[in-house]
């Protein structure tokens, strides 16, 4: 049977892992991490979100960017420092206006096939992942933003999702914990929320009894092509305290298979392709709840703020995720403080509930110009791209691991 290599444990590597080991073939799977999911699948917003799929290129967006770039708070951030892979993916972006609504269809589209599968998935899996299926409420608190917010559903709708208009007091009606002043809302029954990591390692866990084997502590430094095979060179990473870290591993495969987040745009250039992916930080609290009255208080159904470009998810019990922000600033995982705390105030401001025990996080989506997912195979017809979903691996990658596994399985039947 074929010998395929995912490169990157994340929740599109490991979804890709699973439909492959389903369609017959051999998996392994590389990540320089030690587990699965330890990147940008580890605390993300939390929202599986076919509502959430409107692309950004808007010159309203562009608009707001160059607006925002001198406060530090703002929801997007651009460092404006000279980059060539940054700039290139602007000028890039602002290409691919035009094509904003027929690409927020497309991805409506994928989101739809996703959410049945993920659900397929868990059920059938048994995936204990902390699952709310209550829908997602979007909130507006003027008519000039709510009268926007109709131009965007009647794209959304047309992409066949269901998703409609209601009144402040539907919403809190729907989520009685609101306590701000809002002009009106939308709402997704059908969306969902969930912990993306849960669902990545429970799902990782399954694979491995289907047969998947896992290579953690990796990177990859090389691959060759010969003729009937490819072969992957790679070095133990800085997080592999292996005694001899200058040890070669050689693997042998018939076909890779890239999810690398935003290390694809390295892999894609060392296989001879472009795959123009830019890291977009996002930041996220983790509030504990702790107490009673935050356990009361703190909304069960998701949220997404549009003023403050937030949104939230409650993970069981006592967590309650919230997340936000758009920063264009390189390869940079720092977590700053003057970014969390936007979060932080948000909460004190919306909920009656403690942040006294609150845990950041940072993530870098892999985004792509076009805000499309790259699903394909690559110039060299050993090489498969399922890659650069951005704000929606979580809500995508389902889907997309079905396509790809499709596609491979026609060039390279198991």
């Amino acid at each position: 049977m074929p010998h395929v290599v995912v490169i990157g444990a994340g929740i599109t590597g490991v979804t890709s892992a699973y439909e492959l080991i389903k369609l017959g073939y051999e998996v392994t799977v590389i990540d320089r991490h030690l587990f699965p999911a330890m990147e940008t699948s580890f605390a993300n917003g939390g929202q599986l979100s076919a509502c959430n799929a409107e692309v950004w290129n808007q010159k309203a967006t562009v608009l707001k960017g160059i607006k925002w770039m001198s406060k530090k708070d703002a929801p997007l951030l651009l460092n404006p420092s000279f980059s060539v892979h940054k700039y290139r993916w602007l000028v890039e972006f602002l290409t691919h206006i035009k094509d904003y609504k027929v690409n927020t269809i497309e991805t409506v589209r994928l989101a739809l096939l996703a959410r049945q599968r993920l659900f397929e998935i868990a059920e059938k899996e048994n995936i204990a992942f902390d699952l709310e299926k209550r829908g997602i409420l979007h909130m507006y608190h003027t008519k000039q933003d709510f009268d926007i917010a109709k131009k965007v559903n009647d794209v959304l709708v047309e992409g066949k999702l269901e998703r409609y208009a209601i009144t402040p007091e539907e919403m809190k009606s729907i989520e009685p914990n609101l306590t701000g002043d809002y002009y009106g809302g939308y709402y997704t029954a059908a969306d969902a929320t969930g912990d993306i990591h849960k669902y990545s390692v429970g799902l990782a866990e399954q694979t491995k009894k289907y047969g998947v084997k896992y290579r953690f502590g990796l990177d990859v430094i090389d691959i060759k092509f010969l003729q009937d095979r490819v072969v992957v060179d790679c070095k133990n990473s800085s997080e592999n305290m292996h005694p001899d870290n200058t040890q070669l591993t050689q693997i042998e495969a018939d076909i890779i298979l890239v999810c690398g987040g935003v290390g694809s745009y390295q892999l894609a250039d060392l296989l001879g392709d472009t795959v123009n992916v830019y890291p977009v930080k996002g930041y996220s609290i983790t509030v504990q709840l702790k107490d009673e009255r935050s356990v009361k208080n703190a909304p069960w159904v998701s949220l997404l703020d549009e003023s403050a470009k937030i949104v939230t998810s409650r993970l069981g019990v006592d967590r309650f995720r919230v997340a936000g922000t758009a920063e264009f600033n390189g390869y940079n995982r720092d977590i700053r403080a003057d970014r969390i705390q936007p979060l932080i105030n948000w909460v004190n401001q919306n909920f009656d509930i403690s942040t006294e025990h609150v845990v950041p996080w940072a993530g870098l989506r892999p985004m792509m110009p076009n805000m499309l997912p790259v699903v394909k195979q690559g110039k060299h017809a050993r090489v498969f791209y399922n890659t650069g979903h951005g704000h929606l691996g979580w809500t995508l990658s389902a889907a997309t691991a079905v396509l790809i596994s499709e596609e491979i399985a026609q060039k390279f039947p198991s």
